[in-house]
């Protein structure tokens, strides 16, 4: 009797199939909680990187209008802060080092004159769904929804 005690005090016990289970309920459970926190955690930082962006481009276009006497040429765009347009004779950039794109990977929008600012530019992200609307991040002043 002795060694039988001795066997069985050796022996490991398995997981069972429920417990197993319970524990992916458990996991999905903690996940399902978890990730929309950090999802929405990373859109912010996306639009307010976006907003940090706009201002640094409308420093750009002023120091440019500073030095020309007026903005770049709708036809131009921003390209025209890193290399000279023809029409540009006091032109001293570059005025940035590239011309970047907004946090979702699309192009900023820049007209001059602008459709709301007609004295200066109009300059514009599309947003989160990368379509004209209402989470566009615009420089003259409608914030995102």
């Amino acid at each position: 009797m002795n060694r039988i005690n001795h066997r069985h005090a050796f022996t490991r016990r398995a997981f069972t199939l429920i417990e197993l289970l319970l524990v992916l309920v458990i996991l999905a459970v903690l996940a399902a909680v978890v990730v929309p926190k950090f999802t929405g955690r990373t859109d912010d930082a996306k639009i307010k990187a976006t907003k940090a962006e706009l201002a640094i481009l409308e420093g750009a276009l002023d120091r440019f209008e500073i030095d020309n006497g007026r903005f770049p040429a709708t036809e131009d765009g921003l390209q025209a802060l890193v290399r000279a347009p023809s029409y540009a004779n006091n032109w001293k950039g570059p005025y940035i080092k590239a011309v970047p794109q907004d946090k979702w990977g699309n192009a900023y929008i820049y007209r001059s004159p602008g459709q709301h600012n007609a004295d200066a530019f109009d300059l514009y992200s599309m947003g989160p769904n990368g379509r004209d609307g209402d989470d566009d991040i615009t420089n003259w002043g409608d914030e995102p929804k």
